[in-house]
This record gives C-alpha cells, structure tokens and sequence, in this order.
C-alpha cells in the first residue's frame, strides 16, 4: 500500500508540478493524469512522472506530461466527438483523451510498444494495429487527429480522414536533427496542402515512421 500512495503522491507532484504551471486549464485533462498510473503505461519505469521524454527504444519515444496534456488541450479546445491519435505506443495520451468522454481511436504499428494498460484503464478507447503513416480511414472520419510526436511534414493523406470541420494536432519539427526546435500546430486542409494555426513552441523527437527517407550517396 506504501507504494501505491506514494505513485499516487508522484502523480499529483506531477500535475500540480508540470503540468496545471504550463497553461492546461482543461479539469478534465487534470482529473483524468491524477487517475491514470502512468507507470504501467511506461512499463514501470522509474522515471514514468519525470519532466522528461521517455526513451521506448528504436527512436521512439513517450512524450513528457507537459507536452502530452498541452497536445490534449489543443485537441479537447475544438470540442471532438471523435478523436485518432496516431503513433498511440502504449496509449497514455490516448487514455487522458478517452477519460474526457471523447470517442477515441489508438493507432500503433509496433506491437512491441503496446500492453495491457490502455485496455484496464480506459477500456473504451479502441486500439488498432496499422502503419502510422497511412491513418486509420476505416475509422474515419474524425473531428480531430493528433498525432503524437513530431513531424517534417503532416501527411496529406489525413486531409480525406476528416470531418468537415476537422483539423490535425502535431508538433512541426524545424529540421530532421535529433535536438529540433518546433511548434505545435493545429493544422487545417486546404488546396495543395495544409494552413496551420502555431499553438505553441515546443521540442519532441520525430516519429521515425514520418523521418525523411536517407539519400544516397555515391
């Protein structure tokens, strides 16, 4: 029981800490962190409430609390019924959403990176299996998509995955290096391509499925 009070003290220390000082004023986003242990969603690492990005392996990456309930916020601030969260790993960001009342929809294709968590803790989120940069269009069309992690570029296979009224949520990364400044955006589709709205700056690793392919050289 000692342990389980003190991973609940972590988790207030983390919200009250980390993430309600950084302009997340949504309750429900607050309420839904203190609830969730984020530790079985990061495999009972030891640094699961640090203010740092956790490391999953292969380039791959779960975003800090800051980051993830500021991403949330941009997504619950246009009022979504229905919600994909692309490159959902263990499905954290996706569980805060689905205890906001939102219908929310996981999409990961590393098997290794999914567990029981998302299942025991927000059993109405659906998680599916698939490449992250194709979407999930059988599920579609959402009124919002966010995709976890950075990106060069958003896709413009997504536009055809949303509602009329719906926008894609993601952090634009200025360049390919490892340490890129960035902006997170909430992006609209438009002729030939996407009009963003800068939500605020930000620094996350690019999901290797959306890395520019390496040139060749002779």
């Amino acid at each position: 029981m000692a342990d389980l009070n003190a991973l609940a003290v972590q988790r207030g220390n983390m919200v009250d800490s980390q993430v309600r000082p950084n302009h997340v004023h949504d309750a429900r986003i607050t309420a839904a962190m203190r609830r969730l242990p984020r530790e079985a969603f990061a495999g009972a690492s030891p640094l699961a409430y640090a203010d740092a990005d956790l490391p999953l392996g292969d380039g791959r990456y779960m975003l800090n609390p800051m980051l993830t309930a500021r991403l949330a916020q941009l997504v619950l601030d246009m009022n979504p019924a229905h919600i994909l969260v692309i490159g959902a790993s263990s499905g954290y960001l996706a569980a805060v959403l689905g205890l906001a009342g939102i219908e929310v929809v996981a999409l990961e294709e590393e098997a290794r990176l999914t567990n029981a968590a998302l299942a025991a803790y927000a059993p109405k989120v659906q998680a599916v299996n698939g490449r992250l940069a194709a979407g999930w269009p059988s599920g579609s069309p959402f009124d919002a998509i966010i995709i976890e992690g950075a990106v060069l570029e958003i896709p413009g296979v997504l536009a055809a995955q949303l509602s009329p009224t719906g926008r894609v949520v993601t952090i634009l990364a200025d360049d390919a290096s490892p340490d890129a400044l960035g902006r997170a955006v909430v992006a609209e589709p438009v002729a030939g391509g996407w009009s963003t709205v800068r939500g605020f700056d930000c620094a996350a690793h690019i999901l290797p499925q959306f890395a520019p392919a390496p040139a060749f050289s002779f």
